[in-house]
């Protein structure tokens, strides 16, 4: 399996490397410009968080939010470049309010199940509008996916590139799906411990946009995000805040459906892994029926939702599931034999990379929907 890192195209230095510290001609660097997008959509993220985001919070209120949720990673190469971010700010901020805001961004970085409507409550409490409790689930969801992104550069940097031996990983030969006799039909509803495939709606614990009091541009972020916007609590609450919204779609899909590298169905395996991992029912629904519809089988969903740590029905399998679940749960501990396990099946270095991208995204994804609202069953009263 052939490496591409030579062909890559040039990427501007943005945040992620900076804290990285990837050098312009390091290999880590010049395996994330195979997926230029990605980097691309990324900056665009921290540029309108950071620099040109409409709220109340300070940038000061922002930085130190960033730092926070950075702090409670294991990741210090985060946490020094916000620090660094941080002391140029040089905002006044209201100790009270910050307080609140801290507690909350330091309680769903640890534990995206921790916090609930209530929680919401404080931050509003404290003073901050829809749009300000929006923006901040976006910027704990992005430092989370971020932190992960710079734990697993680093670690790629360390590894190295693959050698000739490495490379030339045979494929294992194709076997004939052979349904187990326990369970439902691919397609068909699997409930176990108290996870589903079954279709979820969610309801946002805050005040939505009503789509007819639009801006334009919130009616073209909502036109572009997905097709049932319009319809949708998630993308209506997170339509107050157009810009970020916008480059937060464009990078999960960068991200999710990219052509070439690791295939679709693999992605999908890595987020229901990490939507297990954080307890995210929603997430794991939708990602877990992508995966059927992609593989054309439950199996695999079926051991996620019993013991995600054993999930896995051959070795490529079980080697994404592993990953992503280190990633999740303990960042800071990521390190190049992580990912030489992924060399080890097969993964080339795109490959390598989707699956760093798929996984931390889902720290992102699972934030957002697991503390702005709640999942809930069609026709449930």
């Amino acid at each position: 399996m052939t490496q591409t890192t030579s062909t890559s195209p040039a990427i501007p230095a943005d945040a992620i490397d900076h804290a990285a510290a990837l050098a312009p001609d390091s290999y880590a660097r010049s395996v994330r410009a195979l997926r230029e997008k990605v980097v691309t959509a990324t900056q665009a993220v921290d540029d309108h968080l950071f620099a040109h985001a409409s709220t109340s919070l300070s940038k000061n209120d922002r930085l130190a939010t960033a730092q926070a949720v950075a702090e409670t990673s294991g990741v210090p190469a985060l946490v020094a470049a916000y620090g660094e971010r941080l002391r140029a700010a040089g905002e006044a901020t209201d100790a009270a309010r910050l307080k609140a805001i801290l507690d909350y961004a330091r309680t769903i970085a640890r534990d995206p199940l921790a916090a609930d409507r209530r929680a919401l409550a404080t931050l509003s409490d404290a003073g901050l509008s829809t749009a300000d409790i929006v923006l901040l689930g976006q910027l704990v969801g992005y430092v989370a996916y971020q932190l992960r992104v710079v734990a697993g550069l680093q670690a790629l940097q360390a590894l190295g590139p693959a050698g000739a031996a490495s490379e030339a990983v045979a494929a294992a030969p194709a076997e004939d799906f052979v349904h187990p006799a326990n369970l439902p039909p691919p397609g068909e509803v699997l409930r176990i411990n108290g996870f589903t495939s079954e279709t979820l709606g969610w309801k946002a614990w805050l005040p939505v946009l009503d789509p007819a009091t639009a801006t334009p541009q919130q009616q073209a972020v909502l036109d572009a995000s997905h097709p049932q916007a319009r319809s949708s609590d998630f993308y209506l609450l997170l339509a107050q805040q157009p810009d970020v919204l916008e480059h937060r779609s464009a990078a999960f899909n960068a991200i999710m459906y990219a052509p070439g590298g690791l295939p679709r169905a693999e992605r999908e395996l890595a987020t229901a892994a990490v939507s297990r991992a954080n307890g995210c029912v929603y997430c794991l629904s939708v990602h877990a029926q992508r995966f059927e519809q992609l593989a054309k089988r439950n199996d695999v969903i079926a051991q996620l939702f019993q013991d995600p740590d054993t999930a896995g029905t051959q070795p490529r399998e079980r080697a994404i599931v592993r990953f992503a679940l280190v990633l999740t749960r303990t960042p800071g501990q990521i390190g190049p034999a992580h990912l030489q396990a992924l060399r080890d099946v097969g993964l080339t270095d795109i490959q390598l990379l989707d699956a760093l991208h798929a996984s931390a995204l889902f720290a992102w994804a699972n934030r957002l929907m697991l503390n702005l609202g709640e999942a809930v069953v069609p026709g449930a009263a």
